[in-house]
């Protein structure tokens, strides 16, 4: 399981849990907050209905005052009430009047007038001069028949002479409970949605800098070329400098170790050729043969200096991460000066060149960089193609990049060397001379194409000769562009 799955699951329990609580808690709370009010609205009316009737109580004829009347007119009236989306259309309010026995003279029910509700709490109490309030159910059974009762005292010359009780069914207020409840619920869940969505968020944004780094260290595991990432955190913003330290030591001893294996290993023949040359130059022999083979070591000592030249010059391109002198470059211009600079190589070769490049393709790079890796893959153009022959050259806008094609009419490439042609030191014999060049051509071509992140790709074309692809991004801009 990777991080950021843990870091959602432990956030989503969390807040899942205190919603959770929270709703709980406030179902647990709803209830015995609802009953309370209705309790403190029930004292207010048996007050107030006890200051009404005692009048009557004290007479002795409330079944057949005014009160008792009132009472008949209100359990008839028609209310036409909404109440948070519910309608009230008849009373449910339940009063009975108790004498100072606790003997019921009055029941607005109708049911009990003459019974003995001394022992009910709320008549027992109320007549000692204390609150008096109970909760009963109809039925036993059903918690939803339970009937709050709360009780004042009816006062006459400063004594009780009975008690008022005001009953209301707790049913009455089930609907509401049940709304509270279900709303509630709803809220909980939606806000367990927007907790959810929450997680996935921040565990993706507490994990975005571990992928960058992440991704930067397979990067580097794979040699590609990558930046070190800026990351908001300061640990981790350590950790990726001494990643990037570690590499740069480890690459210099392998980088080290591989150029002076591989340069050994290239400048055993040349330096075999001088040394045999300069041996045999030591003994007598004709004029003509210390001619050639003075030429042999000039040869030879020409190949080691463009081997060195190109070596030193991948080398420090290599090291490079990022482009140094950018400016707007146009290909067709670069292009055109370039095939005036090797003229003389043409028409020694009795090469023709046909050039076609869009106005359009302008990159963004190093002048220097692109015009090197340019004439290389136009030397190998040069130096492979038959007398006579033609070279194309055709550059066009494709998908956001300028594709630069240099295809000569030469050999091809022999297919046990497909695989090897950016192997550094590896080259083809030319088909005039046979003779081999540094093999490093290519690997400073391809470098340079990453450097601009773009690609190089070579391969045979199907009418023939070899083509060379040079992908570049391409810079749509109306700015300047230099020549």
């Amino acid at each position: 399981m990777n991080l950021s799955v843990r870091i959602f699951l432990a956030y989503f329990a969390l807040v899942g849990l205190a919603i959770w609580f929270v709703m709980q808690s406030f179902t647990a709370e709803l209830v015995p907050g609802m009953r309370q009010s209705l309790e403190e609205v029930l004292v207010d009316t048996a007050n107030l209905l006890s200051e009404v009737v005692k009048e009557e109580v004290v007479q002795g004829g409330v079944n057949d005052g005014d009160f008792a009347a009132d009472m008949r007119a209100f359990s008839l009236r028609n209310i036409d009430a909404v109440i948070w989306y519910f309608k009230k259309r008849d009373p449910n309010l339940i009063v009975y009047i108790a004498d100072d026995t606790g003997t019921l003279v009055y029941d607005s029910r109708g049911r009990d007038v003459g019974e003995d509700y001394s022992d009910w709490n709320d008549v027992y109490l109320t007549l000692r001069g204390q609150y008096g309030a109970r909760t009963t159910r109809e039925d036993p059974d059903d918690e939803y028949s339970s009937i709050m009762y709360v009780a004042a005292p009816i006062r006459y010359d400063g004594r009780i002479v009975g008690v008022l009780s005001v009953g209301k069914p707790s049913v009455a207020v089930q609907p509401f409970v049940e709304a509270a409840v279900r709303n509630v619920r709803e809220k909980g869940v939606w806000l367990l949605l927007i907790s959810l969505a929450m997680g996935l968020l921040v565990s993706y944004w507490l994990t975005l800098s571990i992928r960058h780094l992440t991704r930067y260290a397979h990067d580097v595991q794979h040699g590609e070329l990558a930046q070190v990432p800026k990351l908001r955190e300061k640990e981790l913003a350590q950790l990726a400098e001494a990643i990037d330290d570690m590499r740069t030591e480890l690459e210099g001893k392998h980088y080290v170790e591989k150029y002076l294996h591989a340069l050994t290993h290239e400048l055993k023949s040349p330096l075999a050729a001088i040394h045999g040359a300069a041996e045999l130059l030591g003994e007598d022999m004709p004029r003509e043969k210390q001619q050639r083979f003075v030429a042999n070591i000039l040869n030879e000592s020409t190949r080691l200096r463009e081997v060195v030249d190109h070596l030193l010059d991948l080398a420090s391109l290599e090291k490079r991460r990022e482009l140094e002198h950018v400016e707007t470059v146009s290909l067709a211009t670069l292009v055109n000066s370039l095939c005036q600079d090797k003229s003389a190589m043409l028409q020694a070769n009795t090469l023709t060149v046909h050039v076609n490049i869009e106005k359009s393709c302008i990159v963004e790079g190093e002048r220097f960089l692109l015009q090197q890796a340019i004439s290389n893959l136009l030397d190998n153009a040069i130096q492979f193609s038959p007398h006579g022959g033609m070279i194309e050259i055709n550059a066009v806008m494709e998908q956001g990049a300028c594709r630069l094609n240099i295809q000569d009419c030469g050999p091809g490439i022999p297919d046990y060397a497909r695989d090897r042609l950016f192997d550094r030191f590896y080259s083809l014999p030319r088909p005039d001379s046979g003779r081999k060049s540094s093999g490093l051509g290519l690997s400073f071509v391809r470098e340079v194409a990453q450097l601009h992140g773009g690609s190089i790709l070579i391969e045979n074309h199907p009418q023939g000769g070899t083509l060379a692809r040079l992908s570049l991004p391409a810079v749509y801009s109306h700015k300047e562009i230099t020549g």
